[in-house]
């Protein structure tokens, strides 16, 4: 298995949903689906960073992590605009629009959002 982050699921078909048409704006697709389970990477080949999309093995409900925050790398501007536009027409929140972000470099282009479940992800693409 390679590196790997889980985020909580509150509505695994809504989550999965919203996870299927976001990460596809910058090439990663679903490679592993079970119940209450879904693996996310790019290419859908399951190599290098994997996401998991589940609801808490413990059965406890699902809540976002005060400071936690997933992010993914996009290969232009046009792609953090895509990932930020879908993400906010398939129910996630605004946490910050597409935009240049000087103090983390000159050339930081990011947007953040919410995903169903409260969950903060980030896309950047930094060139």
């Amino acid at each position: 298995m390679s590196v790997y982050a889980t985020i909580g699921a509150i509505d695994s078909a809504q989550s999965n949903d919203f996870y299927d048409v976001v990460l596809a704006t910058i090439g990663w697709s679903k490679h592993e689906d079970f119940p209450g389970w879904r693996a996310f990477s790019e290419g859908g080949k399951g190599e290098g960073f994997v996401l998991w999309v589940c609801k808490p093995f413990n059965g406890e409900p699902a809540s976002a992590g005060n400071g936690s925050m997933v992010g993914f790398m996009a290969k232009s501007r046009a792609e953090v605009d895509a990932f930020y536009d879908v993400a906010m027409t398939n129910g996630g929140t605004d946490e910050g629009a597409p935009d240049l972000r000087p103090h983390y470099g000159p050339n930081w282009y990011s947007a953040y959002v919410r995903d169903p479940a409260g969950n903060k992800i980030a896309v950047v693409h930094n060139g």
